[in-house]
């Protein structure tokens, strides 16, 4: 078998154990029920409150949301291991860090599109009672992918930093903060720091994807940092495996 074939393999092995063990545990539910009763009280405030069959207000506020729940879900991918002592075993299994960063990534994406797909419901029901851009709306969605799997990224690599989920969570937290609140202050940076500002806020990259707008330099922003913090996070891995020894 090619090399290939094997961390395809071994990738796939870690996704369906780690997603099996997510959904084995409250904290899973817990993080998304919390999510969704959050995410609905948004969109059915503009319904009820306002009279507006529209899903305008959940897209505003998920980008603040997902600050708090991404790294909610990514906490515990490597540092339980750590904490655990099960990070040993598998380092003895014939997989690449590169397949254990791959197969926890994919499987904390895969609960994350799960809490997303039952927010399909909120455009389902605004396209009954009034209109809706679907195209608009498909491409919120991308952006909603893209800005939730790149706060996964980011809390993937703090829980590849330390033992304690609290930690990775704060640090993850902080992280994702940070590229969330530089797009609410561009206005306030010095005119020559405004285009870099601009350049690495998510903010600025999600709301032209949730304002239908499908720029490639948006999309290579987003899949750029996730490469670059699973980059992150092999190396950290790699780093306290030869130190652990």
């Amino acid at each position: 078998m090619s090399g290939k074939g094997v961390g395809m393999t071994g990738a796939y092995a870690i996704f369906r154990r780690e997603f099996a063990a997510y959904f084995g545990q409250p904290v899973a539910y817990v993080v998304i029920t919390a999510y969704l009763l959050i995410c609905g009280w948004f969109f059915a405030s503009t319904l009820f409150l306002e009279g507006q069959a529209t899903v305008r207000t959940y897209f505003e506020a998920a980008p603040l949301l997902l600050v708090f729940f991404a790294p909610a879900i990514a906490m515990r991918l490597l540092a339980d291991e750590w904490r655990s002592g099960t990070m040993e075993l598998l380092i003895t299994l014939p997989v690449r860090d590169m397949d254990v960063v791959l197969g926890k990534y994919l499987a904390a994406l895969a609960v994350f599109m799960v809490a997303q797909g039952v927010t399909l419901l909120y455009p389902l029901t605004a396209g009954l009672l009034g209109n809706v851009d679907g195209g608009q709306v498909v491409s919120a969605y991308i952006g909603m992918l893209l800005l939730g799997g790149t706060y996964l990224a980011v809390g993937l690599w703090a829980s590849a930093v330390t033992a304690s989920q609290v930690v990775a969570f704060i640090l993850g937290f902080f992280v994702c903060f940070v590229l969330f609140l530089l797009g609410k202050v561009v206005a306030l940076a010095p005119a020559p720091l405004v285009p870099l500002a601009e350049a690495i806020a998510v903010d600025t990259h999600f709301a032209n994807l949730a304002r239908g707008v499908v720029d490639s330099r948006d999309v290579l922003y987003f899949l750029s940092l996730i490469a670059l913090c699973l980059l992150g996070a092999v190396s950290t891995l790699e780093g306290r495996k030869w130190g652990s020894r």
